[in-house]
């Protein structure tokens, strides 16, 4: 290979990878360099002149003049008798610079060259592709399922690789080869100089950027989101506020019917998202995260930051929600931890004095969901318990009997 064809070869690549210029002749400078030293051991008194637009590139060696029987360093210095050979007149101190071909470095050398080329150009793709994506982190990104794998889906867009894991995808949802994939870059790091880029449609960051993209009020700064949280594919909780008395921030996002969240709601494989009021009034907010029950009273403790909610029996459920989602939701837009208390209960038992008959983990299910009491548990259906609680149908049995007999004393 001569020196012009492997630079076409890189000119064409850097066109393919759209490299500047001025980058690549940086990278032909280095590889070069660095291919001198290899077969030198020096590139200090070499010049290099690249000229990628003719496709050209000039490898000057120069040296000094000694006598024949003087040459300390033949990489440094060169003999009169061998400079004579080159121009007659040439004499002792004298400075002989001579031009270096492709072939004068070697088969080995000009394989190294390749190589290096095409490691140092794709090292520089890496390193853009890094960048840009860094830049791009909590934004919403598309791309295109490319390959299906047990942990992870790999997509593709513009020739960059992007993995949505499995524990990033939505519950349930499916995609085949070719689907378009919407979801927020979460993470960008550099692996072996590769970059990893982490996409997630999990995260509540996406949730809120696709409030941005389908509400313009939000976009425009009118509604701000001051919270986010969700349980992917489940249930969400969006916290929102204005500065405009004119606007309803709710109605707002919501739209008519439902119009401007269903788009949102569809992306999220219908994912129930409750759309709140923002206020500083702790007792007005912690009211409306736990909607659509209705309270009675509120015992907030700021020191420990816990909740007591009390409420009426048939308002417990509403509370708690499916599988005990919308007290966690609201606990999370709050940051208090809620605990659920019946109104007008007078005789009931904690569940945790019943540690001697039921397990401590039995006990920690149902306190998960909102579930301390023994009237608590017994109030709600066999089935509702088993779908709350995922305990085993043996399980709840053998706890509601316990329940019964203490509640029948």
């Amino acid at each position: 290979m001569d020196t012009t064809a492997l630079i076409e070869s890189i000119v064409d690549f850097k066109d393919e990878k759209q490299i500047d210029r001025e980058t690549l002749v940086a990278i032909l400078e280095d590889v070069f360099r660095s291919a001198l030293v290899r077969k030198y051991g020096t590139d200090e008194n070499f010049d290099l002149i690249i000229n990628v637009a003719k496709g050209d590139i000039e490898i000057i060696r120069n040296r000094i003049i000694v006598p024949d029987d003087q040459i300390e360093d033949p990489s440094l210095q060169i003999g009169l008798s061998e400079a004579q050979k080159i121009e007659s007149d040439y004499e002792i101190g004298e400075e002989v610079s001579q031009e270096i071909g492709l072939d004068d470095l070697g088969r080995r050398v000009v394989h190294f060259i390749g190589q290096s080329l095409k490691t140092k150009v794709l090292e520089h793709d890496n390193t853009n592709a890094y960048k840009k994506f860094h830049d791009l982190i909590g934004e919403i990104y598309s791309a295109e399922v490319h390959h299906i794998r047990q942990r992870e889906i790999i997509l593709i867009d513009d020739g960059n690789e992007l993995i949505l894991p499995r524990d990033k995808q939505i519950p349930k949802e499916y995609f085949r080869k070719g689907d378009e994939v919407r979801g927020v870059i979460e993470s960008v790091e550099l692996r072996t100089n590769k970059p990893r880029i982490i996409l997630s449609r999990t995260s509540p960051k996406f949730l809120i950027k696709l409030f941005e993209l389908e509400i313009p009020e939000v976009l425009d700064g009118l509604i701000s989101i001051r919270k986010a949280v969700r349980i992917p594919g489940e249930k969400a909780k969006v916290a929102v506020e204005t500065y405009d008395d004119r606007i309803d921030p709710v109605g707002a996002c919501v739209g008519m019917k439902g119009s401007r969240i269903h788009g949102i709601v569809r992306e999220l494989c219908n994912e129930n998202i409750d759309v709140i009021n923002f206020t500083n009034n702790l007792h007005l907010y912690i009211t409306r995260a736990l909607n659509p029950a209705k309270i009675n009273q509120l015992k907030i403790d700021e020191e420990t930051k816990t909740v007591e909610v009390i409420l009426d029996a048939q308002e417990v459920s509403k509370a708690i929600g499916k599988r005990g989602a919308n007290i966690k939701l609201a606990g999370q837009l709050t940051g208090y931890e809620i605990e659920v208390y019946r109104d007008g209960v007078e005789e009931d038992v904690m569940l945790n004095e019943f540690s001697d008959e039921i397990d401590e983990w039995v006990i920690d299910e149902f306190r998960k969901v909102g579930l301390d009491t023994a009237r608590s548990v017994m109030e709600l259906s066999f089935e509702e318990l088993c779908q709350r609680t995922d305990l085993e149908d043996e399980t709840v049995t053998e706890v509601l009997q316990i329940l019964k007999e203490e509640l029948e004393k």
